[in-house]
């Protein structure tokens, strides 16, 4: 029997008044694993974030029920640490008070803070970087840091709202690996959010295609693929052709939609 970590039942959401509805999600059923990374795959506009942002707490479905570890989620909890695409790093603190900050919140004792901030500098490569200030670091060194923050806490579940969007290719593809490596040594549930085809096949144990408002499952398929992936690899560019013909039929959707609109205004 699987060990669902996260379950989404009739999930729902719909943003505006009655007269101007708009729905995000309609009917997510998913059941998430426990130790999987997971991989939500859409274009702009398919509710991705909104379904992370629902299973984070930070905005509940209208309609239907998310559990984990079989206890309804309603609000944030210590049990889901997030990673956001902006780095949401405090720019007065260095990058050792950034990763101390939570445990401080949480009270816990200086011995064991020093240490486990210890544990992270060394585990992400921060160690040289500990008294610098996020404005002396690159983007990907920043999210590094807020990787860190996060992993403090020591959270089962990982969610991350396209993390790596904003960096250029090369500082992307070994923060990837990086993660990986992570999640490997961890054993964290991962729920990750991209646009990018490559990103989701190149990560995820599991990929979630999400369809062009309102966001139902389009695809739900495992990534039979033996790591680590060469995205050079036929088996990789087969997948990569047939996910790529998914997001660009609801790209097409989006395209058509914004196209009614402009004409009825």
């Amino acid at each position: 029997m699987n060990d669902i970590h996260i379950r989404i039942e009739g999930v729902n959401k719909v943003f505006g008044a009655e007269d101007h509805e708009v729905v995000a999600l309609q009917d997510i059923d998913l059941g998430l694993e426990r130790g999987q990374f997971t991989c939500l795959l859409g274009p702009s506009g398919c509710g991705k974030s909104t379904l992370l942002n629902a299973v984070a707490g930070f905005a509940p479905p209208s309609s239907g029920e998310i559990l984990v570890d079989g206890r309804a989620v309603t609000g944030p909890g210590p049990q889901r640490g997030m990673v956001f695409q902006e780095y949401a790093l405090f720019p007065w603190m260095t990058v050792e008070q950034n990763i101390r900050f939570g445990l401080e919140i949480k009270r816990m004792r200086g011995p064991e803070i020093d240490r486990r901030v210890d544990e992270l500098l060394k585990l992400l490569s921060l160690a040289d970087f500990r008294t610098r200030y996020p404005k002396d670091l690159s983007g990907g060194m920043r999210q590094r840091v807020a990787i860190a923050r996060v992993l403090a806490l020591d959270s089962p579940i990982l969610l991350m709202d396209e993390p790596f969007g904003a960096l250029d290719a090369l500082t992307r593809r070994n923060l990837q690996d990086e993660l990986l490596r992570l999640w490997a040594e961890l054993k964290k549930t991962i729920l990750f959010v991209t646009h990018s085809i490559e990103e989701a096949i190149y990560l995820a144990d599991r990929i979630v295609v999400m369809t062009y408002r309102p966001g139902t499952i389009k695809r739900d398929l495992l990534v039979e693929i033996a790591r680590p992936r060469d995205p050079a690899a036929p088996e990789f560019n087969l997948l990569k052709r047939e996910l790529g013909l998914m997001v660009m039929e609801e790209q097409a959707r989006h395209h058509n939609d914004e196209l009614r609109m402009a004409a009825v205004d």
